[in-house]
C-alpha cells in the first residue's frame, strides 16, 4: 500500500505539480480513504519517500552484524548500500523521484533530512571504533568520526546521483566500491579494525590488539596478521607500511 499511494502521488506531483495536489487526490488516485493515507504517511512529501524508514533499520542490521575483525569503515560502507540497492530495485521510479526533488524544494528538504538520518546512524557507529593509541591527547574521535561517516554517506550520494542523471545506467556497485575506496584510504588508518568490546581486552603477550601489522626493515617487509583477519585489511596494511618506508 505504501508503494501504490508513493506511486499515485509521484504521478500527481509531475502532472499537476506538488503544490497543486492534495492528500484527499493522492488517497483517491490509490483507491483509499483519506484516514488510510495517514496512517501510512504524515504528510504529502513523506509519501515521495516511502522506503526509508526500512532502509534505515536494515543499514543498522549490518552494522549490528558485522563481524568483529572486519574494518568498521568496511561496514559502514556495506550498509550504505542498502541505500543504493532501493533506488536500484526500481531505476524509473528513482530517476522520476530524482527530478522531482530537484523541482521542489520542499522534497528536496525531506531527502535531505533522510539522508541526515543514515550520516547520524554510521557516526554512532564509528565512534565505537577507534583506535585509543592514534586519537588520544585532544579528543579528536567524535570530529572524525562524524566527518568518516559523511565522507561515506557524501560518497554515495555523488556516485547515486551520477548514476540517476544516467537514467539508472551503469555499474553502479563498482562505482561505489571504487568511491568508497578513496573514503577508506584517506579515513581509515585512524579507526581500529576491531570492535571496542574486543579493544578493551588484553591482548596476548607479543602480539597486536590490530587485525593485521606490518614493518619495514632495510628492503624486507614483514606483515603479521590474524588468520581470520580480512584480506582487504591486510592488503591495506602492507600498502600503507610501504607508502611510510
Amino acid at each position: 500500500m505504501r508503494r501504490e499511494l508513493s506511486a499515485a502521488a509521484m504521478e500527481l506531483f509531475a502532472t499537476k505539480g506538488y503544490e497543486a495536489t492534495t492528500v484527499d487526490e493522492i488517497a483517491a488516485a490509490g483507491g483509499v480513504a483519506r484516514r488510510t493515507f495517514f496512517r501510512h504517511f504524515r504528510s504529502k512529501e513523506e509519501a515521495i519517500f516511502p522506503d526509508h524508514d526500512d532502509t534505515l533499520v536494515r543499514a543498522e542490521a549490518v552494522l549490528n552484524a558485522a563481524s568483529p575483525h572486519e574494518h568498521p569503515l568496511d561496514t559502514v560502507c556495506r550498509g550504505i548500500k542498502e541505500v543504493m540497492r532501493m533506488y536500484a530495485a526500481s531505476p524509473a521510479v528513482s530517476v522520476a523521484r530524482y527530478k522531482l526533488t530537484r523541482e521542489v524544494p520542499t522534497l528536496r528538504e525531506a531527502e535531505i533530512a533522510s539522508v541526515a538520518r543514515y550520516e547520524r546512524l554510521f557516526t554512532r557507529y564509528l565512534l565505537g571504533h577507534f583506535d585509543e593509541h592514534d586519537h588520544h591527547d585532544d579528543n579528536d574521535d567524535p570530529l572524525l568520526a562524524e566527518v568518516a561517516a559523511s565522507a561515506v554517506v557524501t560518497a554515495h550520494n555523488h556516485v547515486l546521483r551520477r548514476w540517476l542523471r544516467a537514467g539508472g545506467q551503469g555499474d553502479v556497485e563498482a562505482q561505489l566500491d571504487h568511491a568508497f575506496a578513496i573514503v577508506r584510504d584517506t579515513f581509515g588508518t585512524g579507526i581500529g579494525a576491531g570492535r571496542s568490546a574486543d579493544r578493551q581486552k588484553p591482548a596476548p603477550s607479543g602480539s597486536s590488539s590490530a587485525s593485521a601489522s606490518a614493518s619495514v626493515s632495510g628492503d624486507v617487509l614483514v606483515t603479521v596478521a590474524r588468520t581470520d583477519a580480512p584480506l582487504d585489511e591486510v592488503m591495506r596494511t602492507i600498502e600503507r607500511a610501504l607508502k611510510q618506508s
